[in-house]
């Protein structure tokens, strides 16, 4: 397609790109929170939990920790959907290579899911 095709949206330049940005990462953050329970369950234990972080972190120092570990888990749910929907986008047809790239994807999740339980359990459990 050319660059003049109706279809392609004028490229973004300052101020404005900045705002399109911001909309098109609104609009991600609302598919995936449509589209993905997993998602939807991790936002509302975040959002219960980040004013927990602020209670029971005792220093700047934990409550940033508590913080980045929710944040994590969000970012990677993030990513692991957008790889699932890029390879539901290729076919519905089982490839072992949609298989690695989903399943790659589900383990990076779970390995923010482990930090994140390790670094509330160091934090809350006594020494």
């Amino acid at each position: 397609m050319s660059s003049i095709d109706p279809r392609i949206p004028p490229k973004q330049v300052g101020f404005a790109r900045i705002v399109a940005a911001t909309r098109y990462s609104i609009e991600g953050l609302r598919a995936c929170y449509q589209s993905e329970e997993a998602f939807r369950i991790e936002s509302v234990i975040a959002l219960i939990l980040t004013p927990v972080a602020f209670f029971v972190g005792e220093t700047r120092v934990e409550i940033v920790l508590l913080l980045l570990a929710m944040v994590l888990v969000l970012l990677v749910e993030l990513l692991n959907s957008a790889i699932e929907s890029v390879v539901d986008r290729t076919g519905s047809e089982f490839h072992i290579l949609s298989k690695k790239a989903k399943d790659i994807g589900s383990a990076a999740v779970f390995i923010s899911l482990l930090f994140f339980l390790l670094i509330w359990g160091l934090i809350l459990l006594p020494n």
